[in-house]
């Protein structure tokens, strides 16, 4: 399964995920994390400004969580089978964790 998790700063799980152009990638395996890369999308490349009928960088995406996101974005990532969440937790890593946590229990 691959999570991606909005974070313009690289730090914190931010919101707008539509002008996002920074998300950490985890890899998860049973589970478990079994991987996590940066990766960093061009202006274009932004969900805001790309078609939402072509290809995107993310497409291949499971879960996509964030601090904030429109209902349209919400609705463009259904259509491509990704499930989207917003998330009150600011730490990516506490972000995964808690959704983790939420499908085990």
């Amino acid at each position: 399964m691959k999570i991606a998790v909005t974070s313009q700063n690289r730090k914190t799980v931010t919101g707008h995920a539509g002008r996002c152009r920074r998300f950490w990638i985890y890899t998860v395996d049973g589970g478990e994390v079994a991987d996590k890369t940066l990766l960093e999308l061009s202006k274009e490349e932004s969900f805001h400004d790309s078609d939402s009928n072509a290809p995107h960088p993310l497409d291949g995406v499971d879960v996509l969580l964030t601090g904030g996101m429109g209902p349209g974005l919400a609705q463009r990532m259904a259509r491509k089978g990704t499930e989207a969440q917003v998330t009150s937790e600011t730490d990516p890593d506490a972000a995964i964790k808690h959704y983790l946590d939420s499908r085990a229990g």
